[in-house]
């Protein structure tokens, strides 16, 4: 497949070739189920968008039944930057309902494959989106990450995945989950592709109140893989990891002090905590974004309601699937008189407490080097019990919750053909050390197909 960077220096009638050359393998690998539809806009280098992301005069749903026959109105920032620098959108990816989810299972338009393994998941939520990248049927995507879900599916898919830092891209026209915690970001075949996609959807946008107005210089055209960098491994966070997981981490750590750089060993409270606070922080905010789908306004409303009342109870039992309205009713719950203090309240301060811990670190270190997830890929139905699903994204959540960037690229593949992925985490607004770091682990180590 030809990358990013390739496909942005071609003529006009190329770009035009391509476009249709990938519409004829997107329908020959239709039984991934990557894509939920393959609406185009323009004429420039196609990117696949999550289906939570606003294209105006595209249905996007989200991939949950309650936003079915919704049209957006608008244009997202991202899509508005992307266009600027030549880029269109190409297709809708599919997607974890609201982005609620480790496996791509829970769309209302099925599940998506994991083209290196059918029986597997693709990670999630941005499991199409990686899937997609991953099988050649698209050049580069925008995934959202909340809580790992641009880098686990990508750890999981064998591409490189992308968290800026909290503030560094505009959530305007992104479906909001958990508003302290989402952002979007790219999804690549390679870390220069997500450095050059990333400069495009970074800056400060007035119309996001979360927005950072701080300097974003660009990072592709600077890149180093030759910067000799302090990186942080974190022992204890490996422990209970599958013996692949710590197989890829060993010889990640092996490769990056061949390459000059100097590892040094620090631990971080267990991850246990960083799941507690993370699951009650996310499904709060949750609870109170998706209140406004009800049926009133945009969407699907339920038929034969006697009052408006029923309406609302019916709209949102029939519209929201199992997981998501789990995740509401938590959220409700922590939110509730009487827990608000012993739940969501004591979560903030772990919250805190995590960002400190990461702080500590980066007062040693350039960067970290940590698991994406405590195994590969895993069997569909594997994950059957919610609280199982949820202890998987344990190495993920706490870079959402401390607001850092942090990239997923690939390191090996197991015995069986699945690849193994591992995060680099960087300082507040320090994705060109992040970038710098990425693109040097990825010349000594990663698999090449």
């Amino acid at each position: 497949m030809i990358t990013l960077k390739e496909a942005m220096q071609l003529p006009k009638e190329e770009i035009a070739a391509l476009r249709e050359d990938l519409k004829r393998k997107i329908e020959e690998q239709k039984a991934l189920n990557a894509y939920v539809a393959l609406d185009e806009r323009g004429e420039g280098v196609p990117l696949l968008i999550k289906d939570n992301i606003q294209v105006k005069g595209w249905s996007v749903t989200c991939a949950s039944n309650i936003l079915q026959g919704y049209v957006a109105p608008y244009d997202a920032t991202v899509i508005e930057k992307i266009e600027k620098a030549g880029l269109s959108p190409f297709g809708r990816a599919n997607m974890d309902e609201f982005a609620m989810g480790s496996s791509t299972e829970s769309s209302c338009y099925g599940k998506t494959l994991n083209p290196h393994d059918p029986e597997r998941v693709p990670g999630g939520s941005s499991g199409g989106s990686a899937a997609a990248v991953a099988a050649g049927i698209a050049i580069a995507a925008l995934g959202s990450d909340t809580g790992g879900s641009i880098r686990q599916p990508a750890a999981f898919c064998g591409i490189v995945g992308m968290k800026p830092t909290y503030g560094r891209v505009s959530r305007w026209g992104l479906a909001a989950y958990s508003s302290s915690l989402d952002q979007i970001g790219p999804m690549t075949q390679n870390v220069e592709d997500a450095a050059i996609l990333y400069d495009m959807l970074a800056g400060h946008d007035r119309r996001d109140s979360t927005s950072a107005d701080i300097d974003d210089t660009p990072v592709a055209p600077n890149l180093n893989p030759d910067r000799k960098l302090t990186i942080a491994v974190v022992d204890n966070y490996v422990k209970d990891a599958d013996s692949a997981v710590q197989k890829a981490y060993d010889a990640a750590i092996e490769a990056l002090e061949k390459e000059g750089h100097t590892i040094v060993r620090k631990e971080l409270m267990g991850a246990k905590y960083d799941i507690a606070a993370y699951y009650i922080v996310a499904t709060a905010e949750a609870s109170a974004n998706l209140s406004r789908y009800d049926g009133v306004r945009y969407g699907n409303r339920a038929k034969e309601a006697k009052n408006l009342k029923e309406m609302y109870l019916k709209t949102r039992s029939e519209g929201f699937g199992e997981e998501v309205k789990r995740r509401i009713l938590l959220g409700s719950f922590v939110l509730s008189s009487g827990y608000y203090d012993a739940y969501y309240l004591k979560a903030m301060k772990v919250r805190h407490l995590i960002k400190e811990e990461f702080e500590a670190v980066f007062k040693e270190a350039d960067l970290i080097l940590s698991p994406v997830a405590p195994t590969p890929a895993f069997r569909f139905g594997e994950m059957a019990d919610a609280l199982q699903m949820y202890l998987s994204d344990a190495y993920t959540v706490g870079v959402n919750l401390a607001g850092l960037p942090a990239i997923s690229l690939p390191i090996l593949k197991t015995d069986d053909g699945l690849p193994v992925g591992l995060q680099l985490i960087g300082r507040h607004f320090d994705e060109q050390t992040l970038f710098d770091g990425a693109m040097s682990l990825e010349r000594a180590v990663c698999y090449k197909d």
